[in-house]
């Protein structure tokens, strides 16, 4: 029987990979002076197994109507964001970045606003 070296959970490269991207991106739009992305968290980024593409889920204060303002101000910065993660990860090749808002993050929000709303009718 095969032990392994650490003691934790072993995660699939990507997810490894995606956890790293995510801190990078998260850190770098901090430095970024672009308005448009003041209130933007980057919540999960989800890498193929590949390497090759990696999609960067958000959430913003802007709610869906700020989406498509903030998915053109990442677009206009994914080469600096790439170039980023470049210099920063060791691996052979970089994820193309694609970015699109977190709609489980909003459906969410969305089923409390429903049972908070029913609970306050049953009271």
């Amino acid at each position: 029987m095969a032990r392994r070296s650490s003691g934790g959970p072993r995660y699939p490269r990507s997810a490894r990979v995606g956890e790293t991207l995510r801190e990078i991106i998260a850190e770098d739009l901090v430095r970024l002076d672009d308005e448009r992305l003041a209130f933007v968290t980057v919540t999960g980024i989800d890498v193929d197994p590949e390497l090759n593409r990696a999609i960067v889920f958000f959430d913003s204060l802007a709610g869906e109507e700020g989406d498509e303002e903030i998915i053109e101000a990442l677009s206009e910065y994914r080469i600096r964001l790439q170039s980023s993660i470049a210099r920063q990860i060791k691996t052979k090749k970089t994820p193309i970045l694609e970015f699109r808002p977190d709609i489980a993050i909003r459906s969410s929000e969305r089923i409390d606003e429903i049972l908070r709303a029913d609970r306050q009718r049953r009271s």
